[in-house]
């Protein structure tokens, strides 16, 4: 109890004196984790005016929030469309279709799909995370599924052109998602942003076009 007692209160102490928690707060992002989405997907170009986009794992909607700004027009009229789902709830964000469920279910996915109406994506973001146990095989298992349904997603939804981002940690199952990727896509490279902290075993896998 009392290791753990140390550990939350170090998390706390490297939380208040986190500069992207600082920035995300004087910018009125929710969470520190825009500047992950920022940083992978702005010099690539892939925020802009009139995409189409899907954000998977969004809540508490830090990336649905930059997604945002890029789309926002004169009078703040969104051009384009940003589709955000979560198993948690997330606080509105104007001009974010939000939908609460798990990505897993196929009642979800049809929801979703009947959104979408048949259109294309420009892009699908993923920042979804499976609860981990600490079991190292249990959890690159569901690491490596939640990164399949995220694979499967933009194989059924984005334009030949589109990318994917998706986050995945290092592990077992890394390699073995690095590998679905480059079965789909012409292009996979692993980013590790500024904003992700260095003792964090996350990174990120960025996509574009569809083979």
């Amino acid at each position: 109890m009392a290791k753990k007692k140390k550990l939350n209160k170090n998390w706390l102490h490297d939380h208040i004196n986190d500069p992207y928690v600082k920035m995300a707060t004087n910018a009125g992002y929710r969470a520190r984790a825009a500047f992950k989405l920022k940083e992978i997907a702005e010099p690539e170009g892939l925020l802009k005016p009139g995409i189409k986009v899907v954000d998977l794992g969004s809540a508490p909607g830090s990336w649905s929030q930059v997604l945002r700004e890029a789309l926002v027009g004169p009078g703040g009229v969104i051009n384009g469309r940003i589709i955000a789902l979560d198993l948690l709830p997330m606080e509105p964000i104007a001009g974010v279709e939000f939908i609460q469920g798990d990505f897993r279910d196929d009642a979800v996915l049809e929801d979703l799909n009947q959104r979408l109406g048949g259109e294309k994506l420009d892009l699908v973001v993923s920042d979804m995370a499976p609860n981990l146990s600490g079991v190292a095989a249990a959890d690159s298992a569901r690491i490596e599924h939640v990164c399949e349904l995220a694979i499967e997603f933009a194989l059924n939804h984005l334009k030949p052109n589109g990318a994917l981002i998706v986050k995945i940690f290092h592990g077992s199952s890394y390699s073995n998602v690095v590998h679905q990727m480059k079965q789909v896509f012409k292009s996979v490279s692993p980013r590790k942003p500024k904003a992700s902290r260095d003792r964090s075993r996350e990174t990120f896998l960025l996509c574009k076009g569809l083979k």
